[in-house]
């Protein structure tokens, strides 16, 4: 309860009925575990948050760019509530350290796998919804994900950060762009990889992930927003 009541403080909003938050923090390996056909997990909440996270950023993108297509606002849309980019709201906010999860899932990374992380942020927003109200959750939206509205506005959020980098970069024909492990950690089911990225010789970004391709795409997104790679062009 003491946990609930600190994500609330983190969220700036008190739940009139704290167990939907609760219900929005249970991963399905928690209720499987009790093997208790009356426990329930947040499935539910995530369909329902995902409808209106689309919604609210469909408004924002509809009203702050009157000269979209219909083609390039469903792109802007798509950019701005990727599953990578909800993983990242999630992980601000901690989210993983507040959840419910089985014994196995928990000893094996569900707390940081960015999967869970983005689908418990759409739960939250349902649940946010469901206890507030869209008056409530809407500029709930607005203040814990603006940042990424901004980053996607301004073209750093992609699909593949490693493709748009070399795009990048390629202005100059002698460009070299390279990527280098630098640690290796953990056990076989929880190894994290951690790769830079060199121009020309200069780390210009470095990142972490569970598989060297993750870890050296997390490095090209670390390069792409720092701005490193424009000193060294």
């Amino acid at each position: 309860m003491r946990e609930l009541e600190h994500l609330e403080g983190v969220l700036n909003y008190k739940f009139k009925d704290q167990s939907i938050l609760r219900l929005a923090l249970t991963h399905s390996s928690y209720a499987n575990e009790l093997r208790d056909k009356s426990s329930d997990y947040n499935e539910r909440l995530e369909f329902l948050g995902d409808s209106v996270l689309g919604i609210v950023i469909s408004e924002y993108v509809y009203s702050e760019h009157p000269d979209f297509k219909e083609g390039e606002l469903t792109k802007m849309r798509s950019k701005i509530v990727c599953e990578s980019t909800l993983a990242e709201v999630a992980a601000e906010l901690d989210l993983g350290e507040y959840m419910l999860f089985g014994k196995g899932e928990a000893l094996t990374g569900g707390r940081t796998r960015r999967s869970i992380l983005a689908d418990a942020f759409e739960a939250l927003i349902a649940a946010i919804y469901l206890d507030g109200g869209f008056e409530i959750v809407k500029p709930f939206i607005y203040a814990f994900m603006q940042e990424k509205i901004d980053m996607a506005e301004k073209g750093l959020i992609v699909d593949d950060y490693k493709t748009h980098l070399q795009e990048l970069i390629q202005t100059k024909k002698d460009n070299r762009i390279k990527y280098e492990l630098m640690e290796e950690n953990g056990p076989d089911h929880r190894k994290l990889f951690r790769t830079a990225v060199k121009l020309n010789g200069n780390v210009i970004g470095i990142g972490e992930g569970r598989s060297k391709k993750e870890s050296e795409q997390e490095a090209a997104k670390m390069a792409l927003r720092s701005g490193k790679f424009e000193e060294t062009l």
